[in-house]
């Protein structure tokens, strides 16, 4: 992967589509990884499509480090939702998408998408594209 890097870091589609894989790798150790991956020189917030390569795909691509059952993706993505609202709501509010969908899991990842959800609507200084969607999610409970 590094190699590949290396060869190919200056061809932004490229990198996209090499971080998009990395997101949606389905192993043990997908969550931690997705998290170096947003610490990785070539990924920044401000890109709206290398956000939508890492954040977007590992929320709606990775069921495995997404959907753990101790919340743990959960949290790691509200995180990154809440950071990346202040810097471009429009895109933060596309990522939020998985969380909508809480009603197709079982009891417990229903639970903790929703208690999620909740935590993101409780942050001061929500836009309002993300506290659209959230609001509206939650309201169909």
């Amino acid at each position: 992967l590094e190699s590949f890097y290396n060869k190919w870091k200056d061809d932004t589609l490229v990198l996209d589509k090499w971080f998009a894989l990395q997101s949606a790798s389905h192993h043990i150790h997908s969550l931690e990884h997705v998290k170096e991956l947003v610490k990785h020189p070539g990924f920044v917030y401000t890109n709206p499509n290398r956000v939508r390569s890492v954040l977007g795909v590992f929320g709606r691509l990775n069921m495995l480090g997404f959907h753990q059952a101790n919340g743990a993706g959960y949290h790691f993505l509200a995180e990154q939702i809440i950071k990346l609202d202040a810097i471009n709501p429009q895109v933060a509010a596309r990522i939020i998408a998985p969380f909508t969908h809480w009603r197709r899991f079982d009891g417990e990842r229903q639970t903790l998408m929703k208690d999620t959800l909740q935590l993101i609507l409780d942050n001061d200084t929500l836009s309002k594209d993300v506290y659209e969607i959230v609001s509206k999610s939650l309201s169909l409970s």
